[in-house]
Order: C-alpha cells, then structure tokens, then sequence
C-alpha cells in the first residue's frame, strides 16, 4: 500500500486539493494519502522546508512525499524526484529539498524528463502524479529521469556567526499556529560557540537570558505558590532543535501570540551575543 503526502501552498477552499488526490486514486491502487499541509503561505520554500523536514521522518520508509509549493516548470526552475533517508521526494528544484539533503545525504536525484509525454499545465497533477505512481508500482527514479548531482541550495536558512565568534546572527523562518516564532538557530550551533559562556539572545527589544527545554520549565512546580505565568514570553529549543520564542500559555484571542505581541515576523533579525 503506497504513501503519498501532499504540501502545498493551494489553501483548502479551491479545487486544487480534491482534484490531486481524485487523480492519486486513478493512478495508484489503494493508496494512502496523508495531507501535511496545504496552508503553505504561498511561494514561501523556506517554510514549506520547515515543515515538511519535521513531518517526513514520522512515516515508514519507501513513502512518497509530494511538494506543491512553487511548482511551475522553468528553466531556472526543474522538476525534481529525490530519495533521502529512504523516502522519495518529488517537486521543483526550488531549494526546498535543499534542507533535507544539507543534513541527510541524498541516495539518488534525477532532474525529471517526462514533460514531453505528458500535456501538463497542472505539474503538480498531470506531472507529479505520475511520478509518484511509477515509484509506488517499484519503479527507478532513472526511468523517469536523468541522474544530477547537485540540489539548489536554500539561502537564508543557515545563521551567520562573526569572525570573533561570540555573536551569532539568525532569523525568522515560520510562526507556526499558535503565534510561537521558530528561528534558524540551532541547538547545535547554539552549543557549539557557547562554549560555556553567558549570552543574551535580543529579538527586537526583547531580552532573554534562558533558553528552556519544554514551555512549561519556566514554571517553579515545587514552589508553595504557583505563579500564573500565562503569556509569559520564554524562548526554548523546540522539537525540531531550533530557537523558538514563546508565549507560555498564550490565548491568541485574547492575548495573542509572541509573533503579534513582540511584533515579531517572517525573515526579522534574531541575535545571540555571548557575554
């Protein structure tokens, strides 16, 4: 029984959505389509990256992972169909993958060639469908295309760390949906040039001194009182091991989340200085 995942940027109120998985079943026997997500903002790779980096290894391998996000064919822009950590991923070579096969690297990668077989002005149906039916039926990615050697790299996932190495210089790249804003630091790259130093981390205004494992570590549990902490912002290395600033508790009706609050969004500068 074949997986297929969709992340698109189509929304859910268009016909986009139903129109793809009506074809899947067409094409593939009892397939299994799971929706990742189809509220993608539109264009926005860096998050569809994001997204997909932390959905993709929950499902068994030989899964078959479909990207709508930017998905037009042109010449700067090529159909792709990639295996990495056993999963297959097919979509355009747009620099979504790149996060992926930065950390993992990639089994095979083929720029896809059967364009010219097929009257497409829906890739992502009449193209990428097919794809993923010949590799559900045991297909290789070889027949379908031809080998390349090098993915095109996403710019502006990566923090800058200065030449003294006591600053490092991240980003937003997702406010996911509780208003909680992800960063592109990483633990890893966080403990690597702390190296036991004391640091400040400054999203606009905003200070913080701690970097929390869980939201709820901000809270004294032992202590006689409990303190209402709610709305209390806290930054933590989140399930991903990146940076993410927080609102404990937050009500996005009533108090709004650390994006609204701290007026923090897409692609603002986040800084960590080591003291």
């Amino acid at each position: 029984m074949a997986i297929i995942t969709l992340t698109t940027d189509f929304g859910e109120r268009d016909h986009f959505v139903g129109a793809i998985k009506g074809f899947i079943y067409s094409e593939i026997e009892n397939a299994t389509i799971v929706d990742i997500s189809h509220l993608i903002s539109p264009f926005n790779i860096v998050e569809a990256s994001y997204i997909l980096k932390n959905a993709y290894k929950t499902f068994p391998k030989g899964s078959v992972h479909i990207i709508g996000v930017d998905s037009e064919l042109t010449p700067i822009n090529k159909h792709v169909a990639v295996k990495i950590d056993g999963h297959y991923f097919i979509g355009a070579d747009n620099g979504i993958l790149s996060l992926l096969a930065s950390e993992i690297n990639p089994e095979k990668m083929v720029e896809i060639n059967i364009h010219d077989r097929i009257e497409s002005v829906f890739p992502v149906l009449d193209v990428f469908v097919k794809v993923a039916g010949h590799i559900s039926r045991g297909g290789t990615l070889e027949v379908i295309g031809k080998p390349i050697s090098e993915l095109k790299m996403l710019k502006g996932l990566s923090p800058i760390v200065n030449n003294e190495e006591n600053q490092i210089i991240g980003t937003v790249i997702y406010v996911d949906n509780y208003g909680n804003v992800i960063t592109n630091i990483s633990k890893q790259i966080f403990e690597r040039y702390k190296r036991g130093r004391d640091f400040e981390l400054w999203a606009r205004n905003h200070k913080f001194s701690k970097i929390y494992s869980k939201y709820s570590d901000c809270i004294n549990f032992d202590a006689e009182s409990v303190t209402n902490k709610d709305g209390e912002k806290l930054a933590i290395f989140n399930s991903a091991g990146l940076i993410e600033i927080a609102l404990y508790r937050s009500n996005l009706d009533t108090v709004g989340g650390a994006s609204t609050l701290l007026g923090l969004t897409y692609r603002d500068t986040i800084k960590v200085s080591f003291i």
